[in-house]
């Protein structure tokens, strides 16, 4: 007994030494690699806005401000962005939104692989689940921030075991409705890639009719938002009856 009540101290003295109260934010810069591809792709749109020939002033100007709102969000979610852990439970702040979960609100934290980033800096990211089966991204606990994010990640689950009320156990109901919303997810990436598709066509049609200026501008200008919304739609609605002709898998 005596033994048994020196490893419980042990490990309240281990909680109290790590502590609840942690937060997560850039440790480190982006790789070189990645560095290198965002300068070729800066430099090529500058490029392309620098040639006279290219489109007209005034949507040149826009391209411009489209992308410095692009850069100026990425900026604000690179310098604010974070992830707060504490008694009370976790918090996110983004380029401009703050997102805060009590603990007996949390379901789980997870660390998942994504295998399409192979390629990238990040390949392990951490999602927070609610009871309902919703996920969030928990910004900056992931595999390029920090040395061994699962066991950061697993640390954080003894550590707020007692403030949560609750043990981690898994939820069968829950556990469907997770992999519920993860089928309308894999949707929606799915039809905003196809909708993508179709505003990369209306943009050149749109271009194509600037330059040789006949009477099918108008109807461009219409396509360039109404076709991509559109296709969304009718993809979304398709890949969801999709995935739910097909069995889920435990």
């Amino acid at each position: 007994m005596g033994g048994d009540d020196e490893d419980e101290r042990d490990e309240d003295d281990h909680d109290d030494e790590r502590g609840i109260e942690r937060e997560y934010s850039r440790r480190r810069k982006m790789s070189r690699g990645r560095f290198v591809a965002l300068c070729i792709v800066q430099g090529n749109f500058a490029l392309q806005m620098a040639r006279p020939d290219s489109i007209p002033g005034r949507y040149r100007l826009l391209a411009v401000a489209l992308m410095a709102l692009l850069g100026v969000w990425a900026l604000l979610a690179v310098r604010r962005g974070r992830t707060t852990v504490g008694a009370d439970g976790v918090s996110t702040r983004g380029a401009f939104r703050v997102r805060r979960w009590a603990w007996h609100d949390i379901y789980d934290l997870r660390v998942e692989t994504d295998p399409r980033r192979r390629s990238t800096d990040v390949k392990s990211l951490t999602y927070l689940y609610e009871n309902d089966g919703r996920r969030a991204h928990l910004p900056h606990l992931d595999d390029w921030q920090l040395p061994d994010v699962w066991a950061e990640v697993a640390d954080l689950h003894t550590a707020a075991a007692r403030h949560r009320g609750m043990t981690w156990e898994r939820r069968p109901a829950t556990e469907v409705r997770i992999r519920e919303r993860a089928a309308h997810r894999k949707a929606r990436e799915r039809a905003a890639v196809g909708a993508m598709l179709v505003l990369f066509t209306a943009i050149g049609y749109l271009v194509w009719t600037v330059t040789v200026d006949d009477g099918h501008r108008l109807l461009a200008f219409f396509l360039l938002p109404g076709a991509p919304l559109t296709a969304y739609a009718l993809l979304v609605t398709f890949f969801r009856l999709r995935s739910s002709r097909t069995p889920a898998h435990a």
